[in-house]
This record gives structure tokens, sequence and C-alpha cells, in this order.
């Protein structure tokens, strides 16, 4: 049987599997900024914010999916 996790708790407090997979997301997704900085790849976009920004939805999605599934 498959353990699917419905919240997870740390010291005592519960957090959300959304909240978890939106912080590794945000991580990852400042991870990625800051490689497109260093090679200067970020200078092609119009607005790398945004990118960033889309950058997190994109990978909290994905983490939440594949590999936090609700």
């Amino acid at each position: 049987m498959i353990f699917i996790p419905s919240e997870f708790h740390i010291g005592g407090v519960y957090f959300p599997p959304l909240l978890i997979a939106a912080i590794a997301g945000v991580l990852l997704a400042s991870l990625t900024g800051r490689l497109l900085n260093r090679y200067r790849l970020s200078r092609y976009f119009f607005y790398p914010p945004l990118v960033l920004l889309a950058l997190v939805a994109i990978y909290t999605v994905l983490i939440g999916t594949f590999i936090i599934p609700s």
C-alpha cells in the first residue's frame, strides 16, 4: 500500500502538502533565477520578475503533482 500524506507535522505543528510544495517551488525558482542571472540568460526575458513568478507556479504544480501527491 502506498502512503499518501494528508498533512506533514514538524514539532507538533501540522502543515498542508501544498504549503510544502510551494516552499520547495519558491526555493527551486530562486535557484533557477540565480542560475539564469549568473549565465546572463535573464536578459532575453522582457520582465524577469514575471518569469520568476511563472517558475514558482510551474515548480509548485510539478512538485505537488509528482513528488507530494495529496
